[in-house]
């Protein structure tokens, strides 16, 4: 228990803590551009927690994670919306609350998920990451053809968030913090924080949990595994429903965000960019997913964003340089690189080597040092034993 305090009052404590009040208080300094991309960072975050305990601590290559993140999208808006028009065509819904439309969209990906792992118990590596990627040209033909859902090529619309009858999207109520207008962005923020923390705390506490362990032990062998007593088929069906959900809940994130989604948006280059935030991150690193989904996800709009005053960068569709996404991509490349090279657990391994020679350091909570226990000395034998002997 004091170990456990003391590390309470550690360095790591005191920077999460800034970090919370920080990401509390945000939305009273910060303009629309900075929140709408925080909470696209939030939203691929997530995401990247569900990759990262599928890919990095159950070992399962995964290329779909795209496709989940557009069930749970286009599902919040099915279950959310009523029937509408989008352009030409007629879109069907059923009309929900919008926090039971958020939970069935989750559990519909999660559904999604538990369907195919038949396929990811039987196969593993390249053929695994091979056979996930037909489910994203899959979910493109669906998203484009399946018109009365979808809305074909022109997307459909995403309801705005209610709880309890307090809308995150509309300016009704009206609400006033220290003179500054909360609107919708004002308020999906603290929404996103949630939906992060809650995601966040149980990666963390299923990863550092005995079922953790199993998926660890049928990443390193699912022969020894088997040996040990772990059901292999279950666990990594289990692994894959779990990361499923996570991207379930990151496209209804994504989709509150957007207020409209569109099939190009959930193409195979959205699986790539995750796979990316987890390694560059760093493989089964909750930590570092988070902080390889925030990376990726905002290098390419600060590029965007900063285009004129960086060198060699053309503003969107100026020409004249290379354009702000195409230079993320090479950023992209560039720092998995780096990160193999140089730090092989990520940027989420970055700054544990000094934060633990400095806990060594520290002296014991009663500022001794007691030696190690020697092992208690053999009696010498009685005389009448030797004697005897």
């Amino acid at each position: 228990m004091s170990e456990r305090l003391r590390s309470l009052r550690g360095p790591g404590a005191l920077g999460w803590l800034v970090l919370a009040v920080l990401a509390l208080i945000a939305p009273l300094f910060l303009e629309s551009f900075w929140l709408q991309t925080g909470l696209f960072a939030m939203s691929a975050a997530i995401g990247a927690i569900g990759l990262t305990i599928l890919t990095g601590t159950a070992g399962q290559l995964s290329l779909a994670h795209a496709f989940y993140v557009a069930v749970g999208a286009y599902g919040y808006c099915y279950f959310a919306a009523s029937g509408d028009g989008v352009g030409v065509a007629t879109v069907s819904g059923l009309g929900l609350p919008p926090a039971l439309a958020l939970v069935l969209a989750v559990a519909l990906a999660g559904v999604c998920g538990a369907l195919f792992s038949p396929v990811s118990g039987r196969l593993r590596g390249i053929y695994l990451g091979i056979a996930s990627l037909g489910l994203v040209f899959i979910g493109q033909h669906i998203l484009f053809n399946a018109t009365g859902v979808t809305g074909g090529f022109n997307g459909r619309d995403a309801q705005p968030f209610s709880l309890l009858g307090f809308s995150f999207g509309e300016p009704e109520p009206e609400l006033v913090i220290a003179g500054v207008p909360f609107e919708e962005l004002e308020r999906l923020w603290y929404l996103g924080l949630v939906l992060l923390g809650v995601a966040y705390y149980y990666g963390r506490r299923l990863t550092q949990s005995r079922p953790g362990r199993a998926l660890e032990t049928v990443r390193d062998s699912e022969v020894a595994a088997a040996v040990m007593g772990v059901d292999v088929t279950r666990y990594k069906a289990a692994a894959f429903t779990i990361s499923s959900m996570y991207a379930g809940l990151s496209g209804v994130l994504l989709a509150l965000v957007f207020n409209r989604i569109v099939p190009e948006s959930f193409g195979l280059a959205l699986s790539v960019e995750f796979l990316a935030m987890i390694v560059i991150g760093g493989l089964g690193s909750i930590r570092g997913a988070v902080l390889g989904g925030i990376f990726v996800s905002m290098l390419p709009k600060l590029m965007d964003k900063y285009s004129d005053a960086l060198p060699f960068l053309a503003q969107p569709g100026a020409g004249g340089g290379v354009e702000p996404g195409q230079a993320a991509r090479f950023a992209f490349g560039a720092a998995i690189v780096a990160i193999l090279l140089f730090a092989p657990g990520g940027i989420g391994s970055l700054g544990r080597g000094r934060l633990r020679s400095a806990g060594a350091d520290d002296p014991a909570p009663d500022d001794t040092i007691s030696p190690a226990p020697s092992s208690p000395a053999r009696p010498a034998p009685s005389p009448a034993k030797e004697k005897s002997a």
